[in-house]
């Protein structure tokens, strides 16, 4: 359907293996409700008989320009209030019960809102049949001689058809007859006056071309959906299942006559084909007879009284129409007894629920719910129709919900290509149903702009046509005379023979004048038959003559065909012989190209190896350079920093000796110079190997200086500066030390002095001293400056690389070389008195540096991170 509005061009259609004249779109008519009153106000305008016009009542919304919006819908045609069922049963449904009777299947259905007519559409009234009772008059007209006997077609639970032969059919006829309430209905049974008028049909509709070497069965089933539930309305139930009494919860009170209605479950035949499981099929032979099928059914459909129509269908209900065809046997006296010869087709009548808004039917409870449902499944209907429509404009292959609704479940069959689809909106052009007709309109347009894959002919049975009428001594009708009959019937009667007496002068006359007649009438008859004869001769003639003329021209034609084909046969034995080799080529290129892919995938293997094996090797080789370099780094720091320690050390070292030398060549010139008042005594060997004393290795090379007491000869030294003047010092005195009484004490220019050693300090300053005290052998204290080099750390910190160490002792000068710390000196192992005269005694009491301790030059001393430095 195509509105009067713009739109965008519709793509065109892309699918692969489809062909554009092999589809055909949904069927889409319009058919318009009379108003109920002649005053009411209208909202659909018929154009014509393909487009409506639909109209926005007074008082609702106006659009932007102020002016009544009004929007056009066209169908493929459009039904007006003044049409007939006959007129739309032609249009709409005649095609479909004759594709239904050359195999083919059907759908049709009815849409619309509430109360716009399309029970009566389907159904119709008293004295005017709907579509349902048309399709089964026309069916029955098409096929009435030619149906088979009943039960030799038997349906089974797969959705197909079993056959059986003439003698079973009886014998499950007077079966079912035997039974005290037999199930289905017998065509000798007297129409229900209650619709006798919706069957009579004045008009008298027949299929053209019904294949008369066929029998035809037709069964028919009853189904709703209600509640997304599906019902069988032919199920035989104790107690009508469909009217009980229902409680506050909506389920049956306990009853034990009723017994409540099974739903039935959807099912895919072996052919792909959706149908009801457990459905009831009923073999009818007449259309009384299948339209009482349909209204015994219909008493138990599901309807009810709501604010805008007093019978409101609350369910979908679906009436199939199942044709049953097999054909005769060779002799064409009985079916054919081969279960793959039989064609089924099918036609479904749908007679949807109407679409509602609840705040119009005013619904609350059951009424609520079913409206729910209903507006449910139609919603799906039109999502499944979006989505083909979409997949077929542009290409797409989204997925189409019919498994969201038992009603698009069912007939999705139909949708993907296995029979035609028609639709016939039915719409009340009141006010009050604008909003609800343009729903419809809307899904309509969509639905036009679907379209349904053709449906393949049927497999024609191989068997000789005219079979049914071959072997009957009659006509084409079993009822018609033979040829005989008829001139035997055209003669006069012959007078009564009989002669009662001599004198009897009037039989015999009658008799010969009967006679007479009867020669005259068969001479007559013999002339006119020999003037047609002579006429069929010469029309024989004519006729032999143009089939002779026919024949030789049909045989110039053939032998011209047959050239051609000749020549089409050594072109296709060319094209094969080439065909032949350019396979034969190409199986050799496939080989080829076998191996080369098998070689290519072998090398890109062995690359892809050989690609790996030297990433890992690369890796390999960065991670032992990086552990080389920090490995070459990390020694390379160390033995910069073992060397710089050593030069120092050795830097010391090598300055002590100097110093020593020149502080020996000092005293031994002072000595040298001095005057001698005394010969000192020279002390015996034993007593000089007993008393030797142990010097200093290495003293500082800035030492402290000590004045001598003053009897002690005058000893001028040469003062010697610090490298480290101008630097600060730490000067570390613990709390532990004791105050010295020596004339002379260590002092330390610029010096922070402190009793702890903290970061602190030793931040501040450049140099470090340790005054260290500890108890000599000889039981005097000795106190030892212990000197060092402050340094920053990488980790944030202060080191200390001590240096040097001086010592300060104290001496007493009288009776023994040194002065002990009691107050009684013990006495001299060999009595004797040391004398300071001589230059080995003035030596040994000179200030004692030892530069070899164990606190020498590589020992360290951390302040604020307390590790070792290499």
């Amino acid at each position: 359907m195509k509105s009067a509005r713009a739109k965008t061009p519709r793509k065109p259609i892309v699918k692969k293996g489809s062909q554009t004249n092999l589809k055909d779109p949904v069927g889409v008519y319009c058919r318009v409700r009379p108003l109920g009153f002649p005053d009411q106000e209208c909202c659909i305008e018929v154009i014509n008989n393909t487009t409506v016009q639909l109209h926005t009542p007074e008082g609702y919304r106006l659009n932007r320009n102020g002016d009544y919006k009004e929007t056009q819908y066209s169908f493929k045609q459009v039904f007006g209030t003044h049409i007939t069922q006959k007129e739309l049963f032609d249009v709409v449904a005649n095609p479909l019960v004759d594709d239904l009777i050359h195999g083919k299947n059907g759908l049709l259905f009815t849409y619309g809102v509430t109360g716009s007519g399309k029970t009566h559409t389907m159904t119709g009234s008293p004295g005017e049949g709907g579509l349902l009772p048309r399709c089964l008059d026309m069916i029955f007209n098409s096929i009435g001689s030619f149906q088979a006997k009943r039960y030799v077609f038997k349906s089974n639970d797969r959705n197909s058809m079993d056959i059986q032969c003439e003698v079973d059919a009886l014998l499950e006829r007077q079966k079912r007859e035997a039974m005290p309430n037999p199930k289905t209905p017998s065509s000798k049974r007297q129409v229900d006056p209650e619709f006798a008028d919706m069957i009579t049909v004045q008009e008298f509709c027949k299929a053209e071309e019904v294949d008369e070497d066929s029998v035809y069965g037709v069964f028919v089933s009853y189904i709703e959906i209600y509640n997304n539930y599906i019902y069988d309305l032919l199920e035989e139930v104790p107690f009508d299942p469909i009217k009980p009494k229902w409680n506050s919860c909506s389920t049956p009170m306990r009853n034990t006559d009723f017994v409540p209605p099974q739903s039935k479950l959807l099912r895919e035949d072996k052919n792909h084909n959706m149908y009801v499981a457990g459905c009831t099929e009923v073999e009818v032979k007449s259309t009384e007879e299948a339209f009482e099928v349909f209204w015994r059914g219909q008493k138990k459909r599901r309807i009810a009284n709501t604010h805008l129509n007093r019978e409101s269908s609350r369910s979908h209900s679906v009436f199939n129409i199942k044709l049953v065809q097999a054909p005769l046997d060779a002799d064409g006296d009985n079916v054919l007894q081969e279960k793959e010869q039989i064609t089924i087709s099918q036609l479904s009548l749908v007679d949807l629920a109407g679409s509602e808004r609840t705040n119009r039917t005013r619904a609350e409870g059951n009424r609520l719910r079913e409206a729910g449902n209903i507006n449910q499944s139609l919603m799906t209907l039109r999502t499944c129709m979006d989505v083909l429509r979409e997949n077929q404009m542009y290409g797409t292959n989204k997925m189409v919900p019919y498994r969201d609704s038992k009603l698009t479940h069912l007939f999705k069959n139909y949708f993907d290509g296995e029979g035609k689809v028609r639709m016939i909106v039915c719409v009340n052009p009141k006010a009050e149903d604008y909003e609800e007709n343009l729903q419809v309109m809307r899904f309509a347009e969509v639905t036009q702009e679907v379209e349904v894959a053709r449906p393949v002919d049927k497999a024609i049975c191989g068997l000789t046509p005219g079979r049914r009428y071959r072997n009957q001594p009659r006509g084409p009708i079993g009822n018609e005379p033979l040829v005989t009959d008829v001139v035997l019937q055209s003669f006069p009667p012959l007078p009564s023979c009989e002669i009662l007496d001599i004198n009897d002068e009037q039989t015999l006359p009658r008799l010969i004048e009967a006679l007479e007649k009867r020669h005259h009438l068969r001479q007559m008859m013999i002339d006119e038959f020999n003037k047609q004869s002579n006429a069929f001769k010469a029309l024989l003639q004519e006729f032999d003559n143009a089939v002779l003329s026919k024949e030789n021209h049909m045989q110039g034609k053939l032998n011209e065909k047959e050239k051609m084909i000749s020549g089409q046969k050594l072109e296709i034995e060319r094209l094969e012989k080439k065909n032949k080799t350019l396979e034969y080529k190409i199986e050799i290129l496939e080989k080829t190209t076998t191996i080369y892919e098998e070689d290519k995938r072998n090398l890109q293997q062995e690359l892809e190896t050989q690609n790996q094996k030297l990433q890992r090797q690369f890796s390999d080789k960065r991670r032992l350079e990086a552990r080389l370099q920090g490995m070459v780094t990390e020694t390379t720091m160390k033995w910069e920093k073992e060397c710089e320690r050593r030069v120092a050390a050795k830097q010391l070292e090598m300055q002590n000796k100097l110093w020593v030398k020149d502080e020996k060549l000092k005293q031994l010139k002072a000595i040298v110079t001095e005057p001698k008042t005394e010969k000192p005594e020279r002390p015996s060997r034993e007593r000089d190997r007993e008393k030797v004393t142990q010097r200093s290795v290495s003293p500082s090379p800035v030492p402290f200086l000590f004045q001598p007491d003053q009897n002690a000869p005058p000893i001028r030294l040469r003062h010697r500066r610090s490298r480290s003047a101008g630097d600060r010092w730490v000067d570390h005195k613990p709390a532990s030390n004791m105050q010295t009484e020596t004339v002379m004490q260590p002092h330390v220019p610029h010096a922070i002095t402190v009793s702890v050693a903290n970061e602190k300090a030793l931040a501040k300053c450049e140099k470090y001293m340790l005054t260290h005290q500890e108890l000599a052998s000889d039981g005097e204290i000795e106190t030892k400056l212990i000197k060092g080099d402050i340094y920053k750390t990488r980790g944030g910190g202060q080191s200390v690389q001590f240096t040097d160490i001086e010592t300060l002792k104290q001496e007493s000068p009288n009776g023994s070389r040194k002065r002990r710390s009691s107050t009684v000196a013990p006495a001299q192992p060999d009595g004797a008195e040391s004398e300071w005269t001589d230059v080995e005694t003035r030596c040994s009491v000179a200030v004692e540096m030892k530069a070899g301790s164990q606190l020498g030059p590589g020992y360290q001393h951390h302040a604020q991170p307390k590790r070792k430095k290499p």
